[in-house]
């Protein structure tokens, strides 16, 4: 294989497992189905969580999602960042439990630093824009 074949496969198979918050945002807008899945802790997800997510923390994915969830419909497993791998704990419990999986790089963190809609126990968070990750106009 050429470097350029091997840079299209790896780059191809990539996108092909993993998304982004922008994207995922997008895909709840246009209606697409999927179900967005946080796998953090408890305490993590009533402090705050990406909008119409479900709560399953990634050591839980075995035994509640086939009764919970339906196989056909694709999942996105989210933590909380960059330097969290259980998305890709969950990640790896949903393709072992028959589930079409694609983890969402950037975890919550990301999503809320783009100002994305965040929800906690109490309830909807005020939206926030980080400079740093988004251009607000």
């Amino acid at each position: 294989m050429t470097s350029t074949e091997t840079a299209l496969a790896y780059f191809s198979a990539k996108l092909a497992h993993e998304t982004d918050p922008s994207d995922v945002y997008a895909a709840q807008k246009a209606g697409d189905g999927f179900v967005l899945v946080d796998v953090r802790s408890e305490d993590a997800w009533n402090q705050g969580h990406a909008q119409g997510a479900v709560h399953m923390p990634y050591r839980d994915i075995a035994v509640r999602a086939p009764q919970e969830l339906d196989a056909a419909v694709p999942v996105v497993v989210y933590c909380w960042s960059p330097g969290c791998n259980a998305g890709a704990k969950g990640a790896v419990e949903f393709a072992r439990a028959g589930f079409t999986v694609r983890e969402m790089i950037g975890g919550f963190e990301y999503w809320a630093r783009e100002g994305l809609p965040v929800e906690a126990a109490s309830g909807p968070l005020p939206r926030r824009f980080d400079p740093l990750v988004m251009h607000v106009r």
